[in-house]
């Protein structure tokens, strides 16, 4: 009888070295540039008190009523996977106490869990780059903030436009949401299911719906940003000044809300169509309430996240992602003799900062066959000739080099070959407190 094979749940992808060295690559370029901005990496965990998305997100968002995997543990409590980093990043520095007299700056770099329709480009698990800054309420840092994204961007290799707008303070949102429902009402029959659905609870909703007829409703609608109060009014305007100063293209969308119920004043997304129908890649806003409504102090704060899928997806289209970097050596031994010594010249090569894989011990011809799989730039093979005392041959693989001499002589080897060898890293020092002993 056949064993069945265990499958992956759907929606969620394993993720293999030739892909993964291109995520390793952004996901460095992206720590170093967040260094540039002054944030530091949080690491927050994968589950929360399901409570805290309900009261930060909203209990009547599609995320909170449809999409959260959330289930009891055995002491009864109510979790769920984080589909998004806002709202435990919030209560990280409430409960962390990093908000008193402060202006963190942080950023969050790993999974999310929606259960959601997989489709390209969309997953049940995610990755996202979060970056948070709490304690600033000028339009100024809005501006640091939506420049830092444009060069999150720009260090991707990623090229999209920058959509803003405002959707003022929660009073005159209130007003307006009273304004908008007196259009909504009587077009309520146009409108596809969901945003009928979600019309009494959340009409800003209806406003970024992506049904052609419900756009079409939204297009002739009320503009928020004709309902501001004076404060976000003016805030808005600065912010405005500030990016045509940075040189940072735009355009007011007035029908860009975002999905969740914490943002207020600044929202904005940087959108494309490389991917087919114009699709956000990066979005965040201002949530200045948050913080007080999950019981902290009355704290601003700004932030935004960024889909590492939807990215490397744009930068394969757009600019290229990195491949793997083949290791500099194959060494293999012909023989069990040959193992120790050829392991031996393997791990002081590593000490040196060389990559090295090792094969074998197997006849010649099987370890070419490996030699060649390993993609290595050179290949050397060691047997009891070798051990005895007969030069070993380094081969280039892909080219003409040759070397040919002792085992011991197997740096000054590679250096003829023009193997640069790198300093020395943690790594390549050898600080064992212990040599092994027999009892």
């Amino acid at each position: 009888m056949a064993v069945k094979i265990p499958q992956g749940v759907r929606g969620m992808n394993d993720i293999f070295p030739e892909e993964s060295v291109a995520w390793q690559a952004l996901e460095g370029d992206l720590r170093a540039l967040l260094a540039l901005y002054g944030y530091g990496e949080v690491r927050l965990p994968l589950l929360e008190s399901t409570d805290l998305f309900a009261r930060a997100i909203g209990d009547v968002t599609d995320i909170v009523q449809k999409e959260m995997y959330t289930f009891v543990d055995r002491n009864g409590d109510s979790l769920t996977l984080r589909p998004e980093g806002t709202a435990g990043c919030a209560r990280a520095a409430i409960q962390g106490r990093r908000l008193r007299g402060q202006t963190p700056r942080f950023y969050y770099l790993g999974p999310m869990f929606r259960h959601e329709r997989p489709q390209k480009g969309r997953y049940r698990q995610f990755h996202q780059l979060g970056v948070e800054v709490f304690g600033l309420s000028a339009a100024s840092i809005d501006a640091e903030v939506i420049a830092l994204s444009a060069r999150v961007l720009r260090t991707a290799g990623v090229t999209a436009s920058l959509q803003i707008n405002s959707l003022g303070s929660p009073a005159a949102r209130l007003r307006y949401r009273a304004l908008l429902l007196d259009y909504l009402r009587p077009r309520r029959a146009e409108l596809c299911v969901d945003c009928r659905e979600r019309m009494e609870h959340n009409p800003l909703r209806v406003l970024d719906c992506k049904v052609a007829v419900c756009q079409n409703i939204a297009h002739a609608a009320p503009r928020l940003v004709d309902h501001l109060d004076e404060d976000s009014f003016l805030h808005f305007n600065s912010l405005q000044g500030l990016l045509t100063a940075l040189e940072i293209p735009y355009q007011i969308n007035h029908r860009l809300v975002r999905g969740l119920d914490y943002y207020n004043r600044t929202v904005f997304e940087w959108v494309t169509d490389a991917l087919g129908a114009q699709g956000t890649v990066l979005a965040g806003g201002r949530y200045d309430g948050l913080v007080a409504q999950l019981g902290g102090a009355d704290t601003p704060a700004m932030g935004f996240a960024v889909g590492l899928e939807r990215l490397l997806a744009l930068q394969r289209l757009q600019s290229g992602v990195a491949d793997v970097v083949p290791p500099l050596l194959f060494l293999g031994a012909l023989e069990d003799a040959a193992v120790a010594r050829t392991w031996q010249i393997a791990e002081r090569l590593r000490d040196a900062g060389l990559s090295v894989v090792t094969g074998g011990p197997t006849h010649f011809k099987q370890l070419m066959k490996q030699a060649e799989r390993s993609r290595a730039r050179f290949q050397g093979m060691v047997g009891g000739e070798q051990l005895a005392g007969a030069a070993l041959r380094l081969k280039e693989q892909a080219g003409n080099g040759q070397w040919q001499g002792s085992l011991n002589a197997i740096h000054e080897g590679l250096h003829s070959l023009g193997v640069d060898f790198p300093e020395r890293a943690p790594h390549t020092v050898r600080n064992f407190a212990t040599a092994r002993t027999s009892l």
